[in-house]
């Protein structure tokens, strides 16, 4: 049975979940990155994680890396970039695609105040040209220095924190439905089993 204390700490964290944030790894393959994605993703108050593979393959989570965050997370899965984005569009949602692109916006240019799932690619070869055609924004994260981007879970970790930073100054609030918070609730309680939407 849990304790008070879990309660009221799983009830304080919901009510920072943001569900209308979302984040979506295109052909994410390395363990490491994926792991350290994850951990940035629930810190950040992440709660459903969109995984774009055209593989059998499952999700590449190190727990050692991602402390197990893994377990307050949301993952939904897509065969294609084209099924991701219809789904997300559908459910009201504008994407931001991460490149390095010259013609890409500053990541700190777009309103994430409104629902909006932002795109990372994998480790070498960055975003595929579906996401870019399909995107309703190209964003990048300016860079200073001589090599051309940052790490994976670096780069999810900058734009996250500005979209956190545009909604605590607009007065965000959570907006999970009654029937979502408690959902998770009895989830994250181990009330009730666990699964995978």
């Amino acid at each position: 049975m849990p304790t008070k204390a879990r309660i009221e700490k799983v009830k304080r964290v919901l009510s920072s979940r943001q569900p209308d944030l979302r984040v979506v790894m295109e052909e994410v393959t390395n363990a490491h990155n994926a792991s350290a994605v994850v951990r940035t993703c629930d810190a950040a108050g992440i709660l459903y994680v969109d995984i774009i593979s055209s593989t059998e393959e499952p999700f590449p989570v190190n727990e050692a890396i991602s402390t197990r965050a893994e377990k307050w997370l949301e993952f939904c899965y897509h065969k294609t970039t084209e099924e991701c984005f219809s789904h997300l569009k559908d459910s009201g949602f504008k994407i931001a695609a991460t490149s390095l692109e010259e013609r890409a916006m500053l990541h700190t240019d777009v309103d994430y105040t409104q629902p909006v799932a932002v795109v990372f690619g994998n480790e070498s070869e960055g975003i595929s040209q579906a996401a870019l055609g399909l995107a309703d924004y190209v964003i990048r994260i300016p860079m200073a220095g001589m090599v051309q981007s940052l790490n994976l879970s670096v780069s999810v970790a900058i734009i996250l924190y500005e979209a956190l930073k545009q909604r605590k100054e607009k007065g965000y609030s959570s907006s999970l439905s009654e029937e979502e918070y408690n959902h998770f609730m009895k989830k994250w309680l181990g009330l009730s089993k666990r699964g995978v939407r």
